[in-house]
Order: structure tokens, then C-alpha cells, then sequence
């Protein structure tokens, strides 16, 4: 069997069409073909048949797919047909944002501990989770079965509490802060940082984008 390597771009786009396959399922529709999933996610239709052609055979021609069953096969490549038991480290405004955030349990991602430093936070409620200590994070990533830790701390502090969650056997991190992080290769680390994503969009809204031969997204 030829393997590929799947990029993140492609990664990307599958999340993207499952929300909008989750769209229609709302809304009871049965089937959908490839240029309709490409209208409704800005690509083209030979990019959503080639995306998901790395994974099988999907549909049928002249026909086309269904929804729930493309939907369903999709969550599966992603890995979210089980729930993926999180934790957030650092309670401040980002962190209590994201422990809200009503989207993370929608797709399956189940905060089980929050914790912070700051002696006024520690110990209050968010979403009936309690906020403890940071000292207690290998305890919580064992109790809970943790796989993945959300970073929201100053720059400062960042690497030091990868470097904890590393050692509690944490192996996925998505870093909030505006801190270049160092781990593992068998760690997977991604950064969000909003200011690179305005910047993205300042620089489109400078260059007319028919000026390149690229885009940025690309």
C-alpha cells in the first residue's frame, strides 16, 4: 500500500469540512457532492477530492457523498470519535476564555484541570472545574488521563511549564503565549499566536493579492 505523508494544510481543511458537513447534517441534508463542499469552504472541488482521497475511496459518481457517513469518517481520520482529556495552565483572561469556550466540548476536547500560580485564582470555579496550584499538574495528568495541555502563562514562564508538562508525560501542547517553546521530537507542540494571524491579514489588505502568484494560506 502507498503511504502519503499528509500535510498540515490538508489536516486543516478536513476539520474544516467536517464543520461544514456538520452544518448540513443540522439542516437534514442527505448528500453533497465535492463542489458543493468546495463553494461552501472557499477551495476547489479537485482539492476536496484529492484531500480525501488520501484516506479512501468516499461517495459515488454522479451521486456523491453522504453527509453523515463523510462526516462520520472524517471525525475518525481526525481523531475525534473519543473524547481527548485536556488541561490549562494558566487561569487569566485567555484561559478562562478557553475554559468556557463551548466549542472544545462540542468537539470533544474535555477540560479536566485548571491550574495557575496566582493565590487569588487558586481554588475558584470554572465550569465546575476547580482551580489548583501548579503543583499539582503531574498528579492531575495522572488522575485524569491527560493528553494534552493548553499553555496560557506569561513568556516568561512558558518554557518552564512545558518542561512540566513534558515530565508529567503530557504529549500534545498547544501554546497560547508569545514564547518560541523547545521539546521533544516525540512532543507535538503547536503555537497559536494571534499577532502573527493580523499580520497575515495586514499584509494582504497592503499587496493586492493579484500582484503574486501565491497566497499565503497556500
Amino acid at each position: 500500500m502507498k503511504v502519503y505523508k499528509i500535510s498540515e494544510a490538508t489536516i486543516t481543511r478536513l476539520s474544516i469540512y467536517s464543520r461544514f458537513l456538520k452544518q448540513l447534517l443540522n439542516e437534514q441534508l442527505k448528500t453533497v457532492s465535492s463542489g458543493e463542499i468546495a463553494k461552501g469552504v472557499g477551495v476547489s472541488s479537485a482539492q476536496v477530492r484529492k484531500d480525501l482521497a488520501y484516506f479512501g475511496e468516499f461517495g459515488m459518481r454522479g451521486v456523491g457523498y453522504k453527509v453523515d457517513e463523510l462526516y462520520g469518517y472524517i471525525i475518525k481520520i481526525l481523531g475525534l470519535n473519543h473524547a481527548w482529556n485536556t488541561i490549562i495552565i494558566g487561569a487569566g483572561k485567555l484561559g478562562s476564555a478557553l475554559a468556557l469556550y463551548q466549542g472544545f466540548i462540542d468537539r470533544g476536547f474535555r477540560i479536566k484541570a485548571i491550574l495557575d500560580i496566582e493565590k487569588k485564582i487558586i481554588g475558584t470555579h470554572m465550569m465546575n472545574i476547580q482551580v489548583d496550584t501548579i503543583d499539582t499538574l503531574a498528579h492531575k495528568v495522572q488522575e485524569n488521563d491527560i493528553s494534552i495541555g493548553i499553555l496560557t502563562v506569561p513568556a516568561d514562564a512558558a518554557q518552564e511549564v512545558t518542561d512540566q508538562l513534558v515530565a508529567a508525560g503530557i504529549k500534545a501542547i498547544l501554546n497560547f503565549s508569545p514564547k518560541v517553546l523547545k521539546v521533544p521530537d516525540n512532543v507535538i507542540l503547536r503555537h497559536v499566536d494571534f499577532s502573527v494571524n493580523l499580520e497575515i491579514l495586514s499584509f494582504n489588505l497592503t499587496h493586492d493579492k493579484y500582484m503574486f502568484p501565491f497566497r499565503i494560506d497556500s
